[in-house]
């Protein structure tokens, strides 16, 4: 099923957006703001994003974009906005808008760009056969890791761990992100499930005399990097 993150602050506007994208047969998770939106995007799997263009609250939609994009976050966006000028649409695609519908729409048309935005996300995706980052390399049809000449033995969980960085190289990544993204269930800070995962990580990945790829950002997460 496909999975859109609503991000709207109209309540009623999104109300609306939300009953005809699950008439549709879509699943859909809403965010009243531009920082819940953009939060729930960094921790979320979801396969296409609607974004308002004007929201309020001192993050717009131009502004959760590009904080979107500067993260790696590449998921499809769809920008809805009731300026339909020529240069705001510019301005919307070049900040990393994947398609932009004026207000107002019809919710046939809002559901057939949906629907070929995921399309295009999905022949995207079978043609990414590998990760790289530095020396060190993903082969996603063999699930074989490699760092240099070097094959990582990892266990299913360590694999999806490494992607999840990988996929975010050079950017911190928080325990909550780590743990909503991979293990799909909303953090406890209770658990230390995190940094068990990631201790048996580096003592795999980051072998002396080897420099450190996987780094802690104290008081935030760990972020993976290619050294220098």
């Amino acid at each position: 099923m496909t999975h859109v993150l609503v991000v709207e602050d109209n309540t009623t506007t999104a109300a609306e957006i939300n009953a005809a994208l699950c008439d549709h047969g879509f699943q859909v998770t809403h965010a009243d703001t531009g920082q819940s939106g953009l939060t729930q995007a960094q921790a979320g799997h979801f396969d296409v994003i609607v974004l308002d263009r004007m929201l309020n609250g001192g993050m717009d939609g131009l502004s959760v974009l590009t904080a979107l994009r500067k993260t790696l976050i590449d998921t499809p966006v769809l920008i809805l906005s009731a300026l339909s000028t020529l240069d705001e649409r510019v301005r919307g695609l070049r900040a990393g808008g994947d398609d932009y519908l004026t207000k107002p729409f019809d919710f046939v048309e809002l559901t057939a760009r949906l629907d070929a935005l995921t399309r295009r996300r999905g022949r995207s995706e079978e043609r990414e056969l590998r990760l790289r980052v530095g020396e060190l390399e993903v082969d996603l049809l063999t699930r074989t890791v490699r760092r240099g000449e070097r094959l990582l033995d990892l266990l299913p969980r360590e694999y999806d761990l490494l992607l999840y960085l990988m996929r975010n190289a050079g950017q911190t990544v928080t325990r909550t992100m780590m743990f909503e993204s991979v293990w799909d269930y909303h953090y406890d800070e209770r658990t230390n499930v995190i940094e068990v995962h990631i201790g048996r990580l580096r003592r795999k990945l980051d072998v002396a005399p080897e420099p450190d790829m996987i780094h802690t950002v104290r008081g935030a997460g760990y972020v993976l990097r290619a050294p220098e």
